[in-house]
Protein backbone atom coordinates (compact mmCIF):
# COMPACT_ATOMS: atom_id res chain seq x y z
CA UNK A 1 0.00 0.00 0.00
CA UNK A 2 1.49 3.34 -1.04
CA UNK A 3 1.98 6.12 1.43
CA UNK A 4 -1.00 8.36 1.74
CA UNK A 5 -3.47 5.80 0.30
CA UNK A 6 -6.58 5.21 2.38
CA UNK A 7 -6.62 2.02 4.55
CA UNK A 8 -9.46 -0.51 4.73
CA UNK A 9 -12.69 0.85 6.11
CA UNK A 10 -13.14 0.36 9.86
CA UNK A 11 -15.76 -2.32 10.70
CA UNK A 12 -19.11 -1.05 11.82
CA UNK A 13 -19.28 -1.51 15.64
CA UNK A 14 -22.96 -2.42 15.44
CA UNK A 15 -22.33 -5.13 12.83
CA UNK A 16 -19.41 -6.55 14.83
CA UNK A 17 -21.49 -6.56 18.01
CA UNK A 18 -24.36 -8.30 16.21
CA UNK A 19 -22.05 -11.01 14.86
CA UNK A 20 -20.64 -11.68 18.33
CA UNK A 21 -24.14 -11.90 19.80
CA UNK A 22 -25.22 -14.31 17.04
CA UNK A 23 -22.13 -16.44 17.61
CA UNK A 24 -22.78 -16.61 21.37
CA UNK A 25 -26.43 -17.50 20.78
CA UNK A 26 -25.46 -20.33 18.44
CA UNK A 27 -22.95 -21.63 20.97
CA UNK A 28 -25.55 -21.56 23.76
CA UNK A 29 -28.09 -23.37 21.57
CA UNK A 30 -25.59 -26.04 20.54
CA UNK A 31 -24.40 -26.51 24.14
CA UNK A 32 -28.01 -26.77 25.36
CA UNK A 33 -28.72 -29.49 22.79
CA UNK A 34 -25.57 -31.44 23.67
CA UNK A 35 -26.21 -31.11 27.41
CA UNK A 36 -29.80 -32.26 26.97
CA UNK A 37 -28.88 -35.49 25.26
CA UNK A 38 -26.26 -36.07 27.96
CA UNK A 39 -28.94 -35.58 30.61
CA UNK A 40 -27.37 -32.38 32.03
CA UNK A 41 -29.83 -29.68 30.91
CA UNK A 42 -33.49 -28.72 31.08
CA UNK A 43 -35.98 -29.88 28.46
CA UNK A 44 -37.51 -26.48 27.66
CA UNK A 45 -36.45 -26.55 24.00
CA UNK A 46 -38.22 -29.81 22.99
CA UNK A 47 -41.14 -28.84 25.26
CA UNK A 48 -41.68 -25.59 23.36
CA UNK A 49 -41.35 -27.36 20.02
CA UNK A 50 -43.96 -29.97 20.95
CA UNK A 51 -46.20 -27.28 22.44
CA UNK A 52 -46.27 -25.63 19.01
CA UNK A 53 -46.77 -28.96 17.22
CA UNK A 54 -49.97 -29.87 19.12
CA UNK A 55 -52.13 -26.96 17.86
CA UNK A 56 -50.73 -27.41 14.35
CA UNK A 57 -51.94 -31.00 14.34
CA UNK A 58 -55.28 -29.86 15.76
CA UNK A 59 -55.70 -27.45 12.85
CA UNK A 60 -54.66 -30.17 10.40
CA UNK A 61 -57.47 -32.44 11.61
CA UNK A 62 -59.88 -30.12 9.79
CA UNK A 63 -58.74 -32.19 6.78
CA UNK A 64 -59.50 -35.62 8.30
CA UNK A 65 -58.64 -37.47 5.11
CA UNK A 66 -54.95 -36.58 5.62
CA UNK A 67 -54.75 -36.03 9.38
CA UNK A 68 -57.03 -38.14 11.61
CA UNK A 69 -57.64 -37.24 15.28
CA UNK A 70 -55.28 -40.02 16.37
CA UNK A 71 -52.38 -37.99 14.92
CA UNK A 72 -52.12 -36.40 18.39
CA UNK A 73 -50.48 -39.64 19.48
CA UNK A 74 -47.37 -38.55 17.55
CA UNK A 75 -46.35 -35.58 19.77
CA UNK A 76 -47.39 -37.60 22.82
CA UNK A 77 -44.99 -40.39 21.83
CA UNK A 78 -42.14 -37.99 21.00
CA UNK A 79 -42.67 -36.25 24.34
CA UNK A 80 -42.33 -39.58 26.16
CA UNK A 81 -38.86 -39.96 24.65
CA UNK A 82 -37.65 -36.40 25.16
CA UNK A 83 -39.36 -34.78 28.15
CA UNK A 84 -39.04 -35.27 31.87
CA UNK A 85 -42.15 -36.46 33.77
CA UNK A 86 -43.16 -32.97 34.99
CA UNK A 87 -43.03 -31.43 31.52
CA UNK A 88 -44.65 -34.52 30.07
CA UNK A 89 -47.77 -34.12 32.24
CA UNK A 90 -48.15 -30.51 31.11
CA UNK A 91 -47.93 -31.51 27.47
CA UNK A 92 -50.46 -34.30 28.06
CA UNK A 93 -52.88 -31.69 29.44
CA UNK A 94 -52.42 -29.61 26.28
CA UNK A 95 -52.95 -32.71 24.10
CA UNK A 96 -56.12 -33.63 26.02
CA UNK A 97 -57.43 -30.07 25.51
CA UNK A 98 -56.64 -30.33 21.79
CA UNK A 99 -58.53 -33.62 21.61
CA UNK A 100 -61.51 -31.92 23.22
CA UNK A 101 -61.30 -29.09 20.67
CA UNK A 102 -61.22 -31.64 17.84
CA UNK A 103 -64.31 -33.32 19.26
CA UNK A 104 -66.12 -29.95 19.48
CA UNK A 105 -65.14 -28.90 15.94
CA UNK A 106 -65.58 -32.25 14.18
CA UNK A 107 -68.42 -33.40 16.37
CA UNK A 108 -68.58 -36.47 18.60
CA UNK A 109 -68.97 -39.91 17.12
CA UNK A 110 -72.59 -40.66 16.16
CA UNK A 111 -72.11 -43.74 14.04
CA UNK A 112 -71.63 -41.97 10.73
CA UNK A 113 -69.67 -39.17 9.14
CA UNK A 114 -65.99 -39.03 8.34
CA UNK A 115 -63.50 -37.28 10.59
CA UNK A 116 -65.51 -37.51 13.79
CA UNK A 117 -63.69 -38.23 17.08
CA UNK A 118 -64.47 -41.80 18.12
CA UNK A 119 -64.01 -43.45 21.51
CA UNK A 120 -61.30 -45.53 19.88
CA UNK A 121 -59.33 -42.38 19.02
CA UNK A 122 -59.45 -41.29 22.66
CA UNK A 123 -58.37 -44.74 23.85
CA UNK A 124 -55.42 -44.86 21.43
CA UNK A 125 -54.09 -41.44 22.42
CA UNK A 126 -54.65 -42.24 26.10
CA UNK A 127 -52.88 -45.60 25.86
CA UNK A 128 -49.87 -44.03 24.15
CA UNK A 129 -49.79 -41.36 26.84
CA UNK A 130 -49.92 -43.90 29.69
CA UNK A 131 -47.11 -45.94 28.17
CA UNK A 132 -45.08 -42.81 27.58
CA UNK A 133 -45.45 -41.72 31.21
CA UNK A 134 -44.12 -45.09 32.41
CA UNK A 135 -41.18 -44.77 30.01
CA UNK A 136 -40.42 -41.23 31.21
CA UNK A 137 -40.48 -42.32 34.85
CA UNK A 138 -38.06 -45.15 34.05
CA UNK A 139 -35.68 -42.76 32.28
CA UNK A 140 -35.90 -40.33 35.20
CA UNK A 141 -35.09 -43.10 37.69
CA UNK A 142 -32.11 -44.29 35.66
CA UNK A 143 -30.92 -40.69 35.28
CA UNK A 144 -30.12 -40.73 31.54
CA UNK A 145 -32.12 -39.55 28.51
CA UNK A 146 -33.37 -42.12 26.03
CA UNK A 147 -30.52 -41.68 23.56
CA UNK A 148 -27.92 -41.56 26.30
CA UNK A 149 -29.34 -44.70 27.90
CA UNK A 150 -29.12 -46.64 24.63
CA UNK A 151 -25.57 -45.45 24.04
CA UNK A 152 -24.59 -46.45 27.56
CA UNK A 153 -25.94 -49.98 27.16
CA UNK A 154 -24.22 -50.31 23.80
CA UNK A 155 -20.93 -49.15 25.34
CA UNK A 156 -21.24 -51.63 28.22
CA UNK A 157 -21.89 -54.48 25.81
CA UNK A 158 -18.88 -53.57 23.70
CA UNK A 159 -16.67 -53.33 26.79
CA UNK A 160 -17.62 -56.89 27.73
CA UNK A 161 -16.71 -58.06 24.24
CA UNK A 162 -13.36 -56.25 24.28
CA UNK A 163 -12.46 -57.63 27.71
CA UNK A 164 -13.22 -61.16 26.49
CA UNK A 165 -10.68 -60.99 23.66
CA UNK A 166 -7.64 -63.24 23.86
CA UNK A 167 -4.26 -61.55 23.32
CA UNK A 168 -2.20 -62.47 20.27
CA UNK A 169 -0.37 -65.78 20.73
CA UNK A 170 3.01 -66.84 19.32
CA UNK A 171 3.26 -68.97 16.22
CA UNK A 172 2.07 -72.51 16.77
CA UNK A 173 -0.66 -71.59 19.25
CA UNK A 174 -4.34 -70.98 18.54
CA UNK A 175 -7.11 -69.88 20.89
CA UNK A 176 -10.77 -69.19 20.34
CA UNK A 177 -13.51 -67.91 22.60
CA UNK A 178 -17.28 -68.07 21.99
CA UNK A 179 -19.97 -66.61 24.23
CA UNK A 180 -23.75 -66.76 23.82
CA UNK A 181 -26.05 -65.17 26.45
CA UNK A 182 -29.33 -66.74 27.52
CA UNK A 183 -32.45 -65.90 25.53
CA UNK A 184 -30.57 -64.08 22.76
CA UNK A 185 -29.83 -61.12 25.05
CA UNK A 186 -26.79 -58.84 24.80
CA UNK A 187 -25.52 -59.35 28.35
CA UNK A 188 -24.28 -62.50 29.96
CA UNK A 189 -23.20 -63.77 33.37
CA UNK A 190 -20.31 -65.64 31.72
CA UNK A 191 -17.13 -63.77 30.82
CA UNK A 192 -13.44 -64.26 30.09
CA UNK A 193 -10.43 -62.13 30.96
CA UNK A 194 -7.00 -62.99 29.56
CA UNK A 195 -3.52 -61.47 29.47
CA UNK A 196 0.09 -62.28 28.60
CA UNK A 197 2.21 -62.10 31.76
CA UNK A 198 5.63 -63.09 33.08
CA UNK A 199 9.03 -62.45 31.59
CA UNK A 200 8.91 -61.75 27.83
CA UNK A 201 5.12 -62.33 28.01
CA UNK A 202 5.70 -66.05 27.77
CA UNK A 203 2.75 -66.96 30.04
CA UNK A 204 -0.91 -66.83 29.04
CA UNK A 205 -3.29 -66.34 31.97
CA UNK A 206 -7.00 -66.74 31.27
CA UNK A 207 -9.92 -66.73 33.69
CA UNK A 208 -13.31 -68.08 32.60
CA UNK A 209 -16.01 -67.12 35.11
CA UNK A 210 -19.71 -67.83 35.57
CA UNK A 211 -21.62 -65.35 37.76
CA UNK A 212 -24.77 -66.52 39.56
CA UNK A 213 -27.89 -65.79 37.53
CA UNK A 214 -28.11 -65.43 33.77
CA UNK A 215 -28.69 -62.91 31.02
CA UNK A 216 -29.51 -59.31 31.99
CA UNK A 217 -29.86 -60.22 35.68
CA UNK A 218 -26.21 -61.26 35.89
CA UNK A 219 -24.85 -58.87 33.23
CA UNK A 220 -24.22 -55.94 35.57
CA UNK A 221 -22.36 -58.11 38.08
CA UNK A 222 -20.37 -59.74 35.28
CA UNK A 223 -19.32 -56.32 33.96
CA UNK A 224 -18.13 -55.22 37.40
CA UNK A 225 -16.30 -58.50 38.05
CA UNK A 226 -14.66 -58.61 34.63
CA UNK A 227 -13.14 -55.19 35.26
CA UNK A 228 -11.92 -56.21 38.72
CA UNK A 229 -10.58 -59.56 37.52
CA UNK A 230 -8.84 -57.88 34.60
CA UNK A 231 -7.07 -55.56 37.04
CA UNK A 232 -6.01 -58.44 39.28
CA UNK A 233 -4.80 -60.68 36.47
CA UNK A 234 -1.05 -60.31 36.07
CA UNK A 235 -0.79 -58.01 39.10
CA UNK A 236 -0.64 -60.96 41.49
CA UNK A 237 1.17 -64.29 41.42
CA UNK A 238 -1.03 -66.98 39.83
CA UNK A 239 -1.82 -68.62 43.16
CA UNK A 240 -2.90 -65.27 44.61
CA UNK A 241 -5.53 -64.47 42.01
CA UNK A 242 -8.46 -66.64 43.18
CA UNK A 243 -8.04 -65.75 46.90
CA UNK A 244 -8.04 -62.05 45.94
CA UNK A 245 -11.10 -62.53 43.69
CA UNK A 246 -12.85 -64.39 46.52
CA UNK A 247 -12.20 -61.51 48.92
CA UNK A 248 -13.49 -58.99 46.38
CA UNK A 249 -16.81 -60.84 46.01
CA UNK A 250 -17.23 -61.13 49.77
CA UNK A 251 -16.81 -57.36 50.14
CA UNK A 252 -19.62 -56.67 47.64
CA UNK A 253 -22.22 -58.33 49.92
CA UNK A 254 -24.53 -59.15 47.00
CA UNK A 255 -27.69 -61.19 47.57
CA UNK A 256 -26.46 -63.58 44.87
CA UNK A 257 -22.80 -62.97 45.47
CA UNK A 258 -21.17 -66.17 44.31
CA UNK A 259 -19.44 -67.18 41.10
CA UNK A 260 -17.45 -70.06 39.71
CA UNK A 261 -14.17 -69.55 37.88
CA UNK A 262 -11.32 -71.49 36.36
CA UNK A 263 -7.87 -69.92 36.10
CA UNK A 264 -5.49 -71.21 33.41
CA UNK A 265 -1.75 -70.45 33.64
CA UNK A 266 -0.09 -71.65 30.41
CA UNK A 267 3.62 -71.47 29.55
CA UNK A 268 3.68 -70.74 25.82
CA UNK A 269 7.25 -72.01 25.42
CA UNK A 270 7.04 -75.40 27.12
CA UNK A 271 3.31 -76.10 26.91
CA UNK A 272 3.12 -76.76 30.63
CA UNK A 273 0.06 -75.38 32.37
CA UNK A 274 -1.72 -75.25 35.71
CA UNK A 275 -5.45 -75.12 36.31
CA UNK A 276 -6.89 -73.55 39.44
CA UNK A 277 -10.62 -73.87 39.99
CA UNK A 278 -13.22 -72.18 42.14
CA UNK A 279 -16.15 -74.59 41.95
CA UNK A 280 -15.92 -74.66 38.15
CA UNK A 281 -16.30 -77.50 35.66
CA UNK A 282 -13.16 -79.55 34.94
CA UNK A 283 -11.01 -78.73 31.97
CA UNK A 284 -11.00 -81.23 29.09
CA UNK A 285 -7.79 -82.12 27.25
CA UNK A 286 -7.58 -84.11 24.04
CA UNK A 287 -4.32 -85.89 23.34
CA UNK A 288 -3.05 -85.95 19.77
CA UNK A 289 -1.33 -89.27 20.36
CA UNK A 290 -4.30 -91.57 20.97
CA UNK A 291 -7.19 -89.12 20.44
CA UNK A 292 -8.41 -89.74 23.97
CA UNK A 293 -9.85 -87.18 26.38
CA UNK A 294 -8.80 -86.49 29.95
CA UNK A 295 -10.69 -84.36 32.46
CA UNK A 296 -8.57 -82.01 34.56
CA UNK A 297 -10.48 -81.28 37.79
CA UNK A 298 -8.81 -78.93 40.26
CA UNK A 299 -10.14 -78.42 43.80
CA UNK A 300 -11.59 -75.24 45.22
CA UNK A 301 -14.89 -73.76 46.54
CA UNK A 302 -17.07 -71.21 44.79
CA UNK A 303 -16.00 -67.58 44.97
CA UNK A 304 -17.87 -65.40 47.46
CA UNK A 305 -18.95 -68.18 49.86
CA UNK A 306 -16.54 -67.87 52.78
CA UNK A 307 -13.32 -66.10 53.65
CA UNK A 308 -9.98 -67.88 53.70
CA UNK A 309 -10.84 -70.35 50.93
CA UNK A 310 -7.94 -72.36 49.50
CA UNK A 311 -7.53 -73.33 45.85
CA UNK A 312 -5.27 -76.19 44.81
CA UNK A 313 -3.92 -76.27 41.29
CA UNK A 314 -3.62 -79.20 38.91
CA UNK A 315 -0.71 -79.37 36.44
CA UNK A 316 -0.77 -80.65 32.89
CA UNK A 317 1.10 -80.52 29.59
CA UNK A 318 -0.08 -79.47 26.15
CA UNK A 319 2.01 -81.28 23.54
CA UNK A 320 1.93 -80.57 19.82
CA UNK A 321 -1.52 -81.30 18.47
CA UNK A 322 -3.20 -81.34 21.90
CA UNK A 323 -6.40 -79.40 22.57
CA UNK A 324 -7.57 -77.88 25.88
CA UNK A 325 -11.24 -77.01 26.31
CA UNK A 326 -12.78 -74.93 29.12
CA UNK A 327 -16.50 -74.15 29.34
CA UNK A 328 -19.27 -72.96 31.65
CA UNK A 329 -22.09 -75.21 32.86
CA UNK A 330 -24.50 -73.82 30.25
CA UNK A 331 -22.65 -75.89 27.64
CA UNK A 332 -23.24 -79.22 29.36
CA UNK A 333 -26.11 -78.76 31.83
CA UNK A 334 -29.40 -80.37 30.80
CA UNK A 335 -32.32 -80.68 33.27
CA UNK A 336 -32.68 -84.24 34.51
CA UNK A 337 -29.26 -85.34 33.24
CA UNK A 338 -25.86 -85.64 34.86
CA UNK A 339 -23.15 -83.08 34.05
CA UNK A 340 -20.78 -85.91 33.10
CA UNK A 341 -23.20 -86.96 30.35
CA UNK A 342 -23.22 -83.43 28.97
CA UNK A 343 -19.41 -83.27 29.04
CA UNK A 344 -19.18 -86.60 27.19
CA UNK A 345 -21.50 -85.23 24.52
CA UNK A 346 -19.41 -82.06 24.20
CA UNK A 347 -16.16 -84.02 23.86
CA UNK A 348 -17.72 -86.33 21.30
CA UNK A 349 -18.90 -83.40 19.19
CA UNK A 350 -15.43 -81.84 19.46
CA UNK A 351 -13.97 -85.09 18.08
CA UNK A 352 -16.28 -84.82 15.09
CA UNK A 353 -15.21 -81.22 14.36
CA UNK A 354 -11.51 -81.65 15.07
CA UNK A 355 -10.68 -82.43 11.45
CA UNK A 356 -12.13 -79.16 10.15
CA UNK A 357 -10.50 -75.74 10.26
CA UNK A 358 -9.87 -74.46 13.77
CA UNK A 359 -11.43 -71.06 13.11
CA UNK A 360 -15.07 -71.05 14.17
CA UNK A 361 -14.90 -74.37 16.03
CA UNK A 362 -16.06 -72.82 19.33
CA UNK A 363 -19.16 -71.32 17.70
CA UNK A 364 -19.91 -74.57 15.86
CA UNK A 365 -19.73 -76.48 19.15
CA UNK A 366 -22.26 -74.13 20.76
CA UNK A 367 -24.56 -74.50 17.74
CA UNK A 368 -24.39 -78.29 17.77
CA UNK A 369 -24.38 -78.98 21.53
CA UNK A 370 -26.12 -76.10 23.32
CA UNK A 371 -27.96 -74.04 20.71
CA UNK A 372 -31.40 -73.94 22.31
CA UNK A 373 -30.52 -74.04 26.02
CA UNK A 374 -31.89 -71.12 28.04
CA UNK A 375 -28.63 -70.41 29.83
CA UNK A 376 -25.45 -68.43 29.30
CA UNK A 377 -22.86 -70.46 27.39
CA UNK A 378 -19.15 -69.80 27.08
CA UNK A 379 -16.40 -71.94 25.57
CA UNK A 380 -12.63 -71.48 25.38
CA UNK A 381 -10.46 -73.62 23.10
CA UNK A 382 -6.64 -73.63 23.10
CA UNK A 383 -4.83 -75.74 20.56
CA UNK A 384 -1.12 -76.28 19.98
CA UNK A 385 -0.07 -77.15 16.43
Amino acid sequence: MSAGSPGPPAPDPLVARGRRALYRARRRLRRAAVDYFRGDASDWLPFVGLLVLVPLITLATLLPLWCPPTALALPVLIAALLLRPGSLVLLYAVAATALGVESAVLGPYNGSGPGRVTPGDVLIVGAVGAGGLLLAQLRSRVGVPWRGGGSMLFDLRERLKVQSQIPALPEGWHAEMALRPAGGQSFSGDFLVAARTGEDKRVLEAVLADVSGKGMDAGSRALLLSGAFGGLLGSLPPHGFLPAANGYLLRQEWDEGFASAVHLVLDLETGGYELLSAGHLPGMQRSMGDGGWQTMEAEGPLLGIYDGAEFRGLRGQLRHGDLLMLCTDGMVEVPGRDLAEGMDRLMGEADRLIGSAFTGTAWRLIESVAKDLNDDRALLLIWRE
